[in-house]
């Protein structure tokens, strides 16, 4: 077992390397042009673009109904195809319901609508459309370990956005210019993971044929079980954002925001390239050996070792960081960080670990976290209180169910038996 474990790890971190270079990419350039975006945006209107951007990101997952994650187990290339006639039905007639549902709410004057300027409303199904394929054609790209041509996809959807916003902002283009540029990025993109992947093209018709039936019913864990608990999931990290906008204002949302950013980038660039790696590696172990304990430890340990030290950093000198990067004005979202810091290093440790409960079949007990962390937010955001204090309670109590999550994941590993 030790000699397999060395011959492997070459090639597991190999494909790391590849995924990072890409999440690299993705994530450096708009990091890199958020000191521009926040000298020409004030923080209210990076608060109003966050919130639609959030709820884009909430909608999106629902749009794929999870069936993306199913791809990594079901290689067979008729099945992948009938995934992505099965996904563009979803996520067509989602993106139409949604922003027929944001005209309405806009024309009975309702308070959350009336927030959202018309561009806004007209562009939330789209900006969900596009981002559901896009996360489809990328789990495509893993399943045929393409790690190399989605990592330039992610290069070119991020390059566009970031030069997209920054050039609307530099042309005197305000209000809507985060929102049009990352509309922007998105379908560069998707173009290029298209062209580059030639994922297969999807069958649309006015309902739902008989292999996209049987698909469902063979899927249907994924979007009985997964489906709500990734978007509990979804909707508890951007949870905060809503109740903070809806409570304190688009000033204290936009504060969040540019925190909530800058402490998720080691999150997605490295945690979510070891992830892309570890689904591969933890599949394979859980078909030959009937556990991925070796990987899941390998994996573990890594991971530690390299979320430590940034965690370390913020938590020490966010505030100084954040006013020097950012401009003074954002001082205060510094100083979130500093509360927020011990919550990302956990779930930078836990996001990429969690897939053993798709491997395992675990998703009702996956569902049930979900459901907890989703009460825990409510609570601690509800509950009487600044902004600071709102945001100390989401963290300790998001911290202590992350301890929870990785105990349940290290036991599934070993491929012990764990109720639900």
């Amino acid at each position: 077992m030790a000699l397999t474990m060395k011959l492997q790890l070459p090639t597991y971190w190999k494909h790391v390397l590849t995924v990072l270079g890409g999440a690299l990419g993705a994530q450096a350039l708009p990091l890199a042009a958020a000191p521009i975006i926040t000298r020409w945006c004030a923080p209210a209107e990076v608060g109003h673009f966050s919130v639609w951007l959030g709820v884009v990101a909430v909608a999106s997952i629902g749009a794929t109904l999870r069936l993306e994650a199913a791809m990594i187990l079901d290689h067979d290339s008729e099945h992948q195809a009938t995934c992505f006639s099965v996904v563009a039905y979803a996520a067509t007639a989602l993106a139409l319901l949604m922003t027929l549902g944001a005209l309405l709410m806009r024309v009975l004057g309702m308070p959350a609508a009336g927030r959202m300027s018309w561009l806004a409303l007209l562009t939330v199904g789209v900006g969900t459309w596009l981002t559901a394929y896009m996360q489809t054609t990328l789990a495509y790209a893993t399943s045929r370990n393409a790690f190399g041509k989605a990592a330039k996809a992610k290069i070119v959807g991020a390059a566009s956005i970031a030069a997209a916003q920054v050039g609307l902002l530099l042309a005197g283009v305000t209000g809507n210019a985060l929102l049009t540029g990352q509309l922007v990025g998105l379908a560069a993109g998707l173009l290029a993971a298209t062209v580059l992947l030639d994922p297969p093209r999807p069958r649309l018709a006015l309902l739902p044929d008989a292999a996209q039936r049987l698909y469902l019913q063979r899927h249907q864990a994924f979007w009985r079980f997964a489906l709500p608990s990734n978007l509990l999931n979804v909707l508890v990290g951007q949870l905060p954002l809503f109740m903070i906008g809806a409570r304190h204002g688009a000033l204290a949302a936009g504060l969040y925001a540019l925190t909530q950013r800058v402490l998720s980038a080691p999150v997605a660039l490295l945690a979510s390239s070891v992830l892309e790696v570890f689904k591969r590696q933890s599949v394979l172990d859980f078909q030959t050996q009937g556990n991925c304990r070796e990987a899941y430890n390998y994996t573990f340990k890594a991971l530690v070792l390299l979320g430590a030290g940034p965690s370390i950093v913020l938590f020490l000198f966010s505030p100084q960081l954040f006013a020097w990067v950012f401009g003074d004005n954002w001082r205060p979202a510094g100083e979130l960080a500093r509360i927020l810091a011990p919550l990302y290093f956990l779930n930078f440790v836990a996001s990429p670990l969690s897939y053993v409960f798709f491997v395992a079949g675990k998703q009702k007990l996956d569902l049930v976290w979900q459901v907890a962390l989703f009460g825990m937010t409510i609570c601690a955001f509800a509950a009487p209180g600044s902004l600071q204090q709102s945001v100390a309670w989401y963290a300790a109590g998001y911290s202590m169910l992350y301890l929870v999550y990785l105990y349940l994941s290290w036991q599934i590993s070993q491929n012990r038996v764990v109720t639900a």
